[in-house]
């Protein structure tokens, strides 16, 4: 099914992994069919507060889940496969394929996530042919990366065939004796490739990347000279440099000491498939670490790039509860930091050696090389598949348009290529190919609990809060639009060298002159008992006024305000009684936080207890403007 009659264009539109490094997902669409490739998940930036998971906008697929037929995915790392537990949340997939050890990791992911039955995962080898949909026949071709049982793809298409690399480098001594499969790669430059779609994550790096097992006599070495324990930390789906690393523990004679749940985890499956091989009395518990000669342990543990919860992180400030530091130990970072986590890893380091390890890290030590092809590799790839069409994939813009230049200089005329962002559509026919416009895109932000997505609007609030910190202002306002108390005002994390005093003077002020102004716009028929008050809209117009008033009042910070409205019992209080008209108890004090050393200290506010379906409410201006009734 190489090509056809039909006039349909083939659609490419990446949700992800272009202009960037992670969250790879794409799309493939055509006659009225999609088939996804991968979804991967990226990790927060610093200021994504609270954030621990970023996800692709896929609006998209939200509203053509009904075309969806099916997923193709290329190997077991998390920008690859870390998403789609959470996509299947949202819409079903009908079949996902993959290599053996990434449907192994997806199994346990969806299990955990409750989603097992949204989708059907099957296992595939190199050089099988699934079908997904009408449309879309795809051909698994092995090829070599940091994480075992990894594949480049061909995409039978009516307009053509399409491959796309995955991640990939040319390791000519592979780790696990599993050789790229250049044969095939070359069979498919020989019959005609339409489109490659290619790797460019090391497009700036001259050269090729160097095997996986370059980096073993040098751990060796490494290992040999640490007198006492050594501590190892490296990704945990790198089953090729995890696998060394129990070879080296094995010839050395140390006790390995696994610490971290997806270190285990990947373990145990590469085990189950083959991929690990080692005997089961080199492991050891945790719990007998304190028994076994220190010349004789080996840990190896998450943390890599100085995860806030990763295990190393935690031993490295003291809050791992079953490891702490030794004088005389060995830390090996078998990785490099990934853009964005170096100030993390520093820390880590730092707090290690200030605790008296010995810390082995840095790309002169030779103790890690990439996973992802360079120069010379790109190159190869050209070469091999020799495509009329191409587009770079897989990598931040300068990247992409290194690669590009690459492809013109290997023979492609610079009309038969697009630099492409994530949402982009690309249309591809047998003899073109263009950007046809766009759809929704952008990220998804997941919080700690793997549950709650953080919007934009939460987020924001977030980086404000750390930034300028907060203002807390309540009030109480009774049926003819008196303030029944002094306001409570409270400060956090705002800095400031105004008098306190004064700031409480300037929010009474905003609010009794937003009363006077605004009371008659918001009471309707004030003969009625309780009177007619559109308390929506003078909660509005209340703390409209107060951050006008704020930003006078601290003209180069922009703290978050939560103002806190209240109103009388819908009976009828009376100013200064101590019952309601139904006799209730004299209503309770509102508490906004524990007072500290900057905060005014007004008179409490009284207020009534909220009835069902009322309470009180927290508000923003720019987001929730609607006001508290509470009655008791």
């Amino acid at each position: 099914m190489t090509q056809s009659n039909s006039q349909a264009a083939l659609k490419v539109i990446p949700l992800g992994g272009l202009h960037e490094i992670g969250k790879n997902t794409c799309v493939f669409e055509i006659n009225d069919e999609i088939m996804l490739l991968d979804a991967g998940l990226g990790f927060p930036t610093d200021g994504m507060h609270g954030v621990n998971i970023v996800l692709p906008d896929v609006t998209y697929l939200r509203e053509n889940r009904h075309k969806i037929k099916g997923m193709i995915v290329t190997h077991g790392h998390e920008d690859h496969i870390g998403g789609i537990a959470f996509h299947l949340k949202q819409f079903d997939i009908p079949v996902i394929y993959g290599p053996r050890l990434a449907m192994a990791l997806l199994e346990g992911k969806l299990a955990e996530a409750g989603v097992s039955d949204r989708t059907e995962l099957r296992p595939v080898r190199p050089r099988d042919m699934v079908r997904i949909g009408k449309s879309f026949v795809v051909e698994y071709i092995r090829n070599t990366h940091s994480i075992a049982d990894s594949c480049s793809v061909a995409i039978h298409t009516p307009v053509g065939v399409v491959i796309h690399t995955g991640d990939f480098k040319f390791d000519h001594t592979p780790v696990d004796g599993e050789f790229f499969d250049i044969q095939r790669l070359a069979e498919y430059g020989e019959k005609g490739v339409l489109c490659l779609m290619s790797d460019s994550t090391n497009a700036e790096v001259p050269g090729h990347t160097p095997s996986e097992r370059s980096v073993y006599p040098n751990l060796e070495r490494v290992f040999s000279q640490a007198d006492g324990r050594i501590l190892v930390t490296t990704f945990s789906s790198s089953v090729h440099r995890v696998n060394m690393i129990l070879d080296i523990a094995q010839k050395q004679g140390r006790s390995v000491f696994v610490v971290g749940r997806s270190m285990l985890n990947v373990i145990a499956h590469a085990r189950n498939l083959g991929y690990i091989k080692c005997p089961d009395d080199l492991f050891k518990p945790l719990n007998e670490l304190r028994k076994c000669p220190d010349e004789k342990a080996l840990i190896l543990t998450t943390g890599s790039q100085g995860e806030p919860l990763a295990a190393l992180t935690r031993i490295s400030n003291g809050s791992h509860r079953q490891i702490k530091i030794k004088r005389g130990d060995t830390v090996v970072f078998s990785a490099n930091p990934i853009p964005g986590n170096t100030i993390s890893v520093v820390n880590t380091i730092d707090n290690l050696m200030m605790q008296g390890a010995k810390v082995i890290y840095g790309k002169n030590q030779g103790i890690h090389v990439s996973g992802h092809g360079a120069q010379e590799d790109h190159k190869l790839m050209l070469a091999l598949t020799r495509p009329k069409l191409f587009m770079p994939f897989h990598g931040e813009h300068r990247m992409l348009v290194k690669h590009a230049e690459m492809a013109q200089s290997m023979g492609v005329p610079a009309e038969n290529m697009v630099i492409i962002d994530n949402g982009d559509v690309i249309e591809i026919t047998p003899e073109t190919i263009r950007k046809a416009g766009q759809v929704k895109s952008g990220i998804e932000l997941v919080d700690a609990s793997r549950t709650g997505v953080v919007n934009q609007g939460t987020l924001k609030e977030r980086q404000q809060l750390a930034q300028d910190g907060i203002v807390t202002v309540a009030a109480t306002v009774g049926w003819q639009g008196q303030l029944l108390s002094q306001p409570a005002v409270h400060l956090r994390g705002v800095v400031t060298t105004r008098d306190l005093k004064s700031l409480n003077n300037t929010v009474l002020r905003s609010l009794e002159s937003g009363l006077k102004d605004r009371w008659s716009e918001v009471c309707g028929d004030a003969a009625a008992s309780p009177p007619d008050i559109n308390w929506d809209s003078l909660q509005y117009f209340l703390e409209t006024d107060l951050k006008r008033s704020l930003r006078r009042e601290f003209p180069k910070s922009d703290p978050l305000l939560v103002f806190l409205l209240q109103r009388p019992d819908q009976a009828g209080d009376q100013v200064g009684s101590g019952k309601s008209a139904k006799g209730s108890a004299k209503p309770e004090p509102v508490t906004v936080g524990k007072p500290t050393q900057n905060d005014t200290k007004p008179e409490p506010a009284e207020v009534s207890k909220p009835t069902q379906g009322q309470g009180r409410r927290r508000t923003k201006s720019s987001a929730r403007r609607a006001a508290v009734s509470a009655s008791s």
